[in-house]
């Protein structure tokens, strides 16, 4: 059993759950009911690295991660048809509820075959910890290979698993990792910025508005059910499904 970490950077991982869930919600509402407002998109992504940030803490505090990436693996099984369906990465005419109109068939054919869910990747992100944790470098070895052949369909691709690893590497050591972390998500919003010295910045830069949140120690002593992530994933998802069909 490897040796217990103390997390020195902000250790108040309800409330950053909490922002991290309702960022979600107007990201995913900005991106299916009002592409018009950017802003929405924007705000959105200070998701990713909180949930992220979330998992390396996650992972050092579970009492077996084994368990840990089971119960987050098995949600992205069961939520990836209602995610399909919502983010429109289904076939044409598989949900067509104004005609009386439900294909299971396509459904089952399109829901897996296209983008998966972000449980996927922080699913990814918890086995990847564990193998280098434990010090199993043939199985991240293995898993690396693995995740480089879904890389495209996994959100936020491979960098979004390495800035979880990033966090769990560094979250004893707050300068280090403020230092790797920053620079790792300003080229993931900057890319061009590292490799053809273009000052051109995506949407993704907005993520670093998140480190604040992240590195600042807080003690609201807000309380949340482990399992309030779990419930809230899908049911925002049915209902942006059920608006888009209604509005």
């Amino acid at each position: 059993m490897p040796a217990a970490r103390t997390v020195k950077l902000n250790s108040d991982t309800n409330l950053l759950k909490l922002i991290a869930i309702v960022s979600m919600l107007i990201d995913h509402m900005g991106s299916q009911l009002f592409p018009q407002y950017p802003l929405m998109r924007q705000i959105g992504r200070l998701a990713f690295p909180i949930f992220a940030y979330c998992i390396a803490v996650g992972c050092i505090y579970t009492r077996s991660i084994w368990k840990y990436a089971l119960r987050v693996g098995v949600m992205a099984i069961l939520v990836q048809p209602l995610y399909a369906a919502t983010m429109g990465h289904t076939a044409g005419g598989a949900f067509d509820w104004a005609q009386g109109f439900y294909r299971p068939d396509l459904i089952v054919q399109y829901c897996f075959s296209g983008k998966l869910n972000i449980l996927f990747s922080l699913c990814a992100g918890i086995l990847l910890i564990w193998t280098l944790r434990d010090k199993k470098y043939i199985a991240t070895a293995a898993l690396i290979a693995f995740l480089f052949m879904f890389e495209k369909r996994l959100d936020y691709g491979i960098n979004g698993i390495i800035l979880m690893v990033l966090f769990f590497a560094f979250v004893d050591r707050p300068l280090v990792s403020l230092t790797w972390v920053g620079l790792f998500m300003l080229y993931m919003g900057a890319p061009l910025l590292f490799m053809q010295m273009r000052p051109y910045f995506g949407t993704q830069v907005y993520a670093l508005f998140a480190l604040p949140l992240i590195y600042i120690p807080m003690k609201t002593g807000l309380k949340l059910n482990k399992y309030v992530f779990y419930i809230f994933y899908p049911a925002h998802l049915a209902l942006i499904f059920f608006l888009k069909i209604y509005i």
